[in-house]
């Protein structure tokens, strides 16, 4: 096969060129996000020079976790997470330039975008003027965090920022950021788009055709140092799509179906590919809204191939003319683009998936892959409480300070429409929209304990539902819209009402949340709140108007109309063919063009920050939000060669499916946890908090946030949940924070031992950096999920893996042993063994071998060097730093 650069590629009048892939051999029976990897290892060799041959003979021939290097043409990420990465960066330039480097050295290779999105809270809501004031609320709470973000944007190259306020990331992914086809002006080379992104749902653009998913800021921050991202070969599983959705079913349905299919088939670590049929009855949006909720099912990329749809939706967002007929050329000319006619390719399993099959439903209490048909969601309900708080359901009103309502087990204080997941769907929002005006026109109110709120992907949903005239029908229902950025999802969901959360905590109620979002962790969405549930947003305006998960929406009366007459559920349902006609009339090239025009501009706010761009980052030593990390300071010339741990404690027992919100929370600051002891000793009221998302830029806070989730589970002690561990040997219960200090003066190393799926959820690189922070030195777990393996690796704490059939219970572990693992000073190769030998208290031992989960070359040149930060460093310091990146 060829590698040169084909000139011969016309589009527009223009000539481009390319690295052909539609020559090697049998390229249909490729899935196609392999030929998307396929490109980009053959470009690695063409354009940089790189011997790529053994990893495409690997690819091709299909050989699952062979080590390939991956270049992302792009990086793509929100305020916490690349405020953390940017951070580090910044650290970095110090580092050099106290070495006597020179700081400007320190550049992204690649674009960096970075959305201001995940700083929202929903502070006031249900009122015309609650978008205002919570914006207003949040540059007052986060100014000094925008400011460091807009110094990076005026003195990191490559470095874009949108300013809050304009939406969430991922919409905004779909609407306007990404390319699908990239033109490289200086090479005129073209290529696929690709990226990593610092946020799990990143997979929201494969709906697009752009091949991305989710990073740790710490492998992204390599990325942006001109390194490859090493991934292992992974197995692609197709799904093949048969059959139309029934009417009624709302596109939240179908992905809450196929998360519990995909979850249950286990695809975690995996491709998933789309193709069949029923294939071309998925809207973009319908393929945006399956590809976000990847993480939710394990899934590291979720593709589906550029064909029509692709195209039609660039046209109504209003993408440039030469830019859609040079996507269609090049995916035509590289076979890239699937259509009637193209053969299904060879996938390594395959899935059938009915659209007919699909049922209204929701998700929870506490996990996106719950899934409960809404005909049984009452009835479901009572199971839920017991599994939640090991008692019965309980129907005793707990009367509320200063209201004529009570609230009692199962009662839904908050109900949000959030999250990219479904607002980025025009069938979701119009049908919601419509269940609004279709309530108020038949008399019907929200229940007054329910908190509201509209929290829009983008501007451009707002304008349509002005256009439509439905807005105001949400208004009345209050659904006001409250913000523009990730909230509820998020834990932004901000305070309930005094009364409302004294009456919930002191009478222990069940609370509810119902969201349209794709994130319903236990003690993420509002720490008042104990079970929550992913709904359609047409839904979450339903049980606003029940008020109680008790509850049959399905067949008892929502209320009672102004004529006096029950209204039922199916009296307000609009129809499909309705939501279609008016979705497709309202969503329009015009209004995408005019609301994204000024997606750089934040206005007045973003305009008094201070933007002086320099070399080095001025930090404040005081500063409770940034604070130069720790990572270079002591740091040796020279890599430590001792890796053995001898003698070391457990810090926390934990089962099956710890989220990375377990292990660094993501919520309100609660008090009489470590990071709240130490806001308050620096003057900070509680007021002024915020929450451990935008605290993540000072380490100190974050370090104290590892294990402190109000809702953890520690094994080691039992019937006490929230962070707290015991200190061994004495058996002293103590909050995690605190036992880890004292086990840093002891200098003795901690293991962290875990379950099935360790680390699953958000890609949270504090949740690596934060144990590394506490001294850990390991995570012995039955499995781990992929992007927080990556993170503990990039952080140098070592991944070791129980075999098949061992685990705490089968080792009867109660935190009181000591653990010895050796095999770890002397070379090994990828994955290989360790030996760990867990003494007890009473002396008797116990030898067990662990798989080392360093799954690529790359992984134990990191983890050798104590982290990636600390490899890149002294690659600057030997070497100048990485080469620069070219297409």
């Amino acid at each position: 096969m060829s590698n040169s650069l084909n000139p011969t590629l016309q589009f527009a009048g223009r000539s481009v060129g390319y690295v052909p892939i539609s020559a090697v051999p049998n390229l249909s029976r490729l899935p196609f996000a392999l030929r998307v990897l396929l490109e980009n290892l053959l470009r690695q060799q063409a354009v940089r020079g790189e011997d790529t041959a053994g990893q495409v003979s690997d690819l091709l021939a299909r050989r699952i976790g062979a080590a390939l290097n991956f270049y992302p043409a792009r990086i793509y990420g929100q305020d916490i997470l690349a405020k953390v990465m940017l951070v580090d960066m910044a650290a970095l330039r110090d580092a050099l330039a106290q070495s006597g480097r020179d700081p400007r050295m320190v550049n992204p290779a690649v674009p960096v975008d970075i959305i201001i999105d995940h700083s929202l809270q929903v502070d006031v809501a249900g009122t015309r003027d609650a978008s205002r004031l919570n914006l207003e609320m949040e540059y007052h709470r986060n100014s000094e965090r925008f400011a460091f973000l807009r110094w990076c944007s005026e003195s990191f190259d490559n470095v874009r920022v949108v300013p809050p306020g304009k939406g969430i990331m991922h919409q905004i992914h779909l609407e306007k950021i990404a390319d699908v086809i990239r033109h490289d002006p200086l090479t005129n080379l073209v290529y696929p788009d690709t990226c990593v992104g610092t946020d799990s749902h990143t997979p929201m653009v494969n709906g697009l055709g752009v091949l991305g998913w989710g990073v740790g800021g710490i492998e992204a921050e390599a990325v942006m140092l001109g390194k490859p991202l090493s991934i292992a070969l992974p197995r692609v599983i197709g799904v093949e799509v048969r059959g139309t959705l029934n009417e009624g079913v709302m596109p939240t349905d179908l992905v809450l179906a196929l998360t519990e299919k995909l979850r249950a088939f286990g695809v975690v670590g995996e491709f998933v590919e789309f193709f069949g049929p029923g294939t071309a009855a998925l809207s973009l949006a319908d393929r945006g809204t399956i590809a976000n909720m990847a993480p939710e099912y394990g899934a590291t990329a979720v593709y589906f191939p550029i064909d029509s749809r692709t195209i039609d939706y660039l046209r109504m967002t209003a993408r440039p003319a030469g830019q859609i007929e040079l996507i269609e050329a090049y995916a035509r000319e590289q076979q890239l683009w699937r259509d009637e006619a193209t053969i299904a390719p060879e996938y390594d399993a395959l899935i059938s998936f009915d659209l007919a099959s699909v049922r209204p439903c929701i998700a929870g209490p506490k996990n996106p892959e719950d899934k409960v048909d809404l005909t049984e969601a009452a009835k479901a309900f009572p199971g839920h409480v017991r599994q939640i708080v090991n008692r019965p359901l309980s129907a005793k009103p707990s009367p509320v300070e200063g209201v004529d309502y009570a609230l009692k087990d199962g009662d839904i204080v908050i109900a949000a429409i959030t999250s990219c997941t479904n607002t980025a769907n025009p069938v979701g929002m119009i049908a919601a929209g419509l269940v609004a005006r279709n309530a108020r026109a038949r008399g019907l109110a929200t229940k007054p304990w329910v908190k509201t709120s509209l929290t829009p992907g983008s501007h451009v949903v707002a304008a349509v539902l002005e256009r439509c005239g439905l807005q105001g029908d949400l208004d009345a229902l209050g659904f006001h819209i409250a913000g523009f950025g990730c909230a509820t999802c998020n834990g932004g969901s901000g305070p309930l009402s005094a009364p409302i959360a004294e009456a919930i905590e002191s009478n222990k109620l069940v609370a509810v949340a119902v969201l349209s979002g794709n994130r319903n962790f236990r003690g993420r969405i509002h720490p008042n709140v104990q079970a929550a549930y992913l709904a359609s947003p047409a839904l979450v305006v339903v049980y606003a108007i029940a008020g109680s998960m008790t509850a049959d929406i399905t067949t008892e009366p929502l209320g009672v109309g102004n004529d006096g007459q029950p209204v039922f559920l199916k009296d307000i349902w609009p129809s499909t063919a309705e939501v279609e006609q008016i979705s497709g009339r309202a969503y329009t090239s015009d209004v995408f063009a005019e609301k994204y025009a000024d997606l750089f501009d934040g206005g007045e706010m973003w305009d008094r920050l201070p933007r002086t761009p320099s070399a080095l980052f001025g930090w404040q030593p005081d500063s409770t939000y940034v604070r130069r990390p720790p990572y270079f300071e002591g740091l040796a010339r020279e890599a430590d060669k001792n890796f053995d741990v001898r003698g070391g404690r457990a810090l926390v027992l934990l089962g099956d499916s710890v989220t990375t919100d377990d292990i660094s929370p993501s919520g309100a600051i609660s008090l009489g946890t470590p990071s709240a002891d130490f806001l308050l000793s620096k003057g900070v009221a509680r007021a002024d908090f915020n929450n451990y998302t935008t605290r993540r830029g000072n380490h100190e806070i974050a370090v104290r946030a590892t294990f402190a989730n109000t809702r953890l589970k520690n094994l080691m002690v039992p019937g006490i949940e929230g962070g707290f561990t015991k200190l061994q040997p004495e058996g002293s219960v103590a909050r995690v924070f605190e036992a880890a200090e004292e086990y840093l003066k002891r200098k003795t190393p901690l293991v962290i031992v875990a379950g099935k799926n360790y680390g699953c959820g958000s890609s949270r690189d504090w949740a690596a950096k934060g144990v590394a922070l506490v001294g850990a030195k390991a995570v012995i777990a039955e499995s781990f999920e992929r992007i927080h393996r990556a993170n503990l690796v990039g952080m140098g704490v070592l991944p070791l893996q129980f075999e098949a059939g061992t685990s705490i219970a089968s080792l009867q572990l109660d935190g009181s042993e000591t653990f010895d693992i050796s095999g770890l000073d002397a070379e090994f190769g990828v994955q290989g063994k360790a030996r760990c030998v867990v003494t007890r208290r009473d002396g008797t031992r116990t030898e067990i071998p662990l798989l080392i989960r360093l799954d690529t070359p790359e992984d134990i040149a990191y983890w050798r060097h104590g982290g990636i930060l600390p490899f890149v460093w002294r690659e600057y310091m030997d070497n100048d730093g990485p080469l620069a990146r070219t297409a």
